[in-house]
């Protein structure tokens, strides 16, 4: 089982969050994944996924603002 490692970018609270819950959040995980907070979209955009795209029946799509990602791009490794 993997557990949280560290979040990537910044918290919620620094982003403008009122109460810096409920909030879009990434976290990198110890096996090396990525875990994501963000809102479930996917009845809205399965249907919508490019013809190279699936997803699996355990699968959600989820969204995150463009700042939450924006923030986070400076903890993302390159490589």
């Amino acid at each position: 089982m993997s557990y949280i490692v560290r979040r990537i970018g910044t918290p919620p609270s620094a982003r403008g969050s009122a109460t810096g819950a409920n909030c879009p959040d990434i976290f990198e995980l110890s096996d090396g994944r990525f875990a994501v907070i963000g809102t479930d979209v996917t009845e809205d955009l399965e249907s919508k996924l490019p013809g190279d795209a699936s997803r699996g029946a355990y699968e959600r799509i989820v969204a995150v603002t463009r700042e939450t990602l924006i923030h986070a791009k400076v903890d993302i490794p390159d490589a």
